[in-house]
């Protein structure tokens, strides 16, 4: 059951509205903050962070997904808030781009089964064991939201900032044309080698 819902509550969508905008100064920078959410069902909700005119050549786009103990608490267990950050930079010094947020905690397991699944990492498991042993597939994200979110930028080339294949093929399938891949290499540190090494051999993530 639980799987069933978590791909319920991921289900394609092209049915995204706006439900607010405003000004957002960061210490990075000055943004445009946007809520999105999909109608019908169980609605998903992301954020996304703008900056500049998106039209002419492709802009860079950064596809995040929650990590509140990186993000927020800056944890060593993995390279999510730096791979933010570096984002973040980029679109700061190029001066236009998008930085997409969605609320896929833990792969898209969610909050409480990903401190579940640290647990189990504490005992040994790698990251995409310990999902798998809680009931779950490695990673459960979808990135339909994303993709409906840059048509509704009117996107349909970009500059995509990420680690990971899947969400180059997830863009594609949404009509959206990736014109290059920028690699958001974090440097490991001792706490991460081993949770970046499982990203690479086991989730295909392009980290060497």
């Amino acid at each position: 059951m639980k799987l069933l819902a978590l791909y319920s509550f991921m289900s394609p969508t092209d049915d995204v509205r706006k439900v607010a905008e405003a000004g957002f100064p960061t210490r990075h920078g000055h943004f445009r903050i946007y809520a999105f959410e999909t109608a019908g069902g169980e609605a998903e909700e992301a954020i996304a962070l703008k900056m500049g005119e998106l039209a002419g050549d492709p802009p860079l786009v950064r596809i995040h997904s929650q990590c509140l103990t990186g993000d927020v608490f800056h944890s060593l267990r993995c390279d999510c808030r730096g791979q933010l950050e570096l984002a973040l930079e980029a679109i700061v010094k190029e001066g236009r781009g998008l930085l997409i947020y969605e609320n896929q905690e833990g792969r898209g397991i969610g909050l409480l089964n990903k401190l579940r699944a640290y647990e189990l990492q504490d005992q040994g498991a790698d990251t995409v064991e310990a999902n798998q042993r809680l009931g779950f597939e490695a990673d459960l994200r979808a990135y339909a939201l994303a993709g409906a979110i840059l048509r509704y930028f009117g996107l349909t080339a970009v500059r995509l900032m990420s680690n990971n294949p899947e969400k180059i093929q997830a863009l594609e399938r949404a009509g959206v044309r990736v014109t290059e891949r920028i690699p958001t290499i974090v440097p490991p540190i001792e706490s991460t080698e081993e949770y970046l090494r499982t990203k690479r051999d086991k989730l295909g993530h392009l980290l060497d």
